[in-house]
C-alpha cells in the first residue's frame, strides 16, 4: 500500500494494489474541506494518475474528519478569476470572456469525474454542499450518513443556473432539482431517504464500513468489464440525459456570477467584502430565513 499528498498536504491518496482500491481524501477539515483551485487541481491529478493505473479498480472518495465538503471555498468568493489583463482597475469585476474560460477549465474537472473511466465511491458524511454535492451525486455508489446536510446553498447569491444543471435534473429529478436551486436551501438526507437518490442511506457511525463495503465488492468485478461499462453508461447517459452538459454547466455559471443585484437582493460579495465572510454567512442565513406557517 503506497500513500501520498499533495504538495500543502490537503489531499491524500492511499493506493491498495491487492485490494485495486485508490482512497482519496480531501483534508482541510478546517474549511470543512472546502477546496480552492489548487486543491481542486491537485484532485484532479489523483484522478489522472488513478484513470491510468491498470491495477486499480475503484476510487473511494472521502472527507476527512467526518465532513465530505462544502464545496469551493467561499474566503475566495469570485477570487478564482484571478487579476485578468494588467491594464483593468483594481477592483473591477472579471470580464466575460475571463469568466468563460475560468469556468470551463473549472467545470471541466466535473466534466471529467462524471465521466469517470473506474468505479467511483463516495464516503459522504456531515456536509456535501456546492461543488461537494455535485460529486456527490456523481459518484457511482454513493454511500451517505442519514445526517448529512446537502444541497446549493450558492443559488442564493449566484442565482439558480449553478452547476451540472443535467446531473441535477437526471439525478434528483425536476422537482427536488427545482426545489433545491430555486430556494438554496440545505435539506437533511434522512428526508430524502426514500426517493432513492443515494445508494445507501446508512448511521453516521458506519458511513465508512459501509463505503469501503461496496468498494470492495466493486473491485472483485473484472477491470476490464468495468471500464467498458463505464464508457458505455457514459453513451447512454450523454445521449438521453446530459446533451449539452458540458457547455451548459460553465457558460451559465460564468453568466451567473455577473448577476446585477437590486435593492433588497442580498450580495455575498459586497456583504463580505464589508463585513467579512463568517458575518456575510450570518446575514445571508438571515436574509432567507421565512418562518414555516403552521402544521401541514
Amino acid at each position: 500500500m503506497s500513500s501520498s499528498s499533495t504538495a500543502d498536504g490537503r489531499i491524500l491518496c492511499e493506493v491498495d494494489p491487492d485490494r485495486r482500491i485508490a482512497t482519496v481524501t480531501i483534508d482541510n477539515p478546517a474549511q470543512r474541506n472546502s477546496y480552492d483551485a489548487a486543491m481542486r487541481d491537485g484532485l484532479a491529478r489523483y484522478l489522472d494518475d488513478i484513470a491510468a493505473d491498470d491495477d486499480i479498480v475503484v476510487v473511494l472518495l472521502r472527507g476527512a474528519d467526518g465532513v465530505f465538503s462544502t464545496g469551493a471555498d467561499m474566503n475566495n468568493a469570485y477570487g478564482w478569476y484571478g487579476e485578468g489583463g494588467s491594464d483593468r482597475p483594481e477592483k473591477s469585476r472579471p470580464s466575460q470572456r475571463r469568466r468563460l474560460a475560468v469556468d470551463r477549465k473549472s467545470f471541466g474537472f466535473y466534466h471529467n469525474f462524471l465521466g469517470f473511466p473506474k468505479v467511483t465511491v463516495g464516503e459522504i458524511s456531515g456536509y456535501a454542499l456546492g461543488g461537494g454535492f455535485e460529486m456527490a451525486l456523481m459518484t457511482d455508489i454513493s454511500v451517505v450518513a442519514r445526517d448529512t446536510r446537502i444541497g446549493m446553498p450558492a443559488a442564493r447569491f449566484l442565482g439558480p443556473a449553478l452547476g451540472s444543471l443535467h446531473m441535477f435534473f437526471h439525478r434528483l429529478g425536476p422537482v427536488l432539482a427545482r426545489r433545491l436551486l430555486l430556494t438554496g436551501d440545505i435539506v437533511e438526507v434522512s428526508t430524502l431517504e426514500q426517493l432513492g437518490v443515494f445508494t445507501e442511506v446508512c448511521d453516521p457511525a458506519v458511513v465508512g464500513a459501509r463505503a469501503r463495503y461496496w468498494a470492495e465488492k466493486a473491485a472483485k468485478m473484472p477491470a476490464d468489464g468495468v471500464v467498458i461499462a463505464k464508457e458505455a453508461f457514459r453513451l447512454v447517459e450523454q445521449s438521453q440525459a446530459y446533451q449539452g452538459e458540458e457547455v451548459a454547466s460553465y457558460l451559465f455559471h460564468a453568466f451567473g456570477t455577473n448577476l446585477q443585484f437590486s435593492a433588497g437582493e442580498f450580495n455575498f460579495v459586497k456583504t463580505r467584502a464589508e463585513h467579512g465572510t463568517k458575518q456575510a454567512f450570518r446575514l445571508r442565513d438571515e436574509h432567507f430565513d421565512v418562518p414555516e406557517p403552521g402544521p401541514r
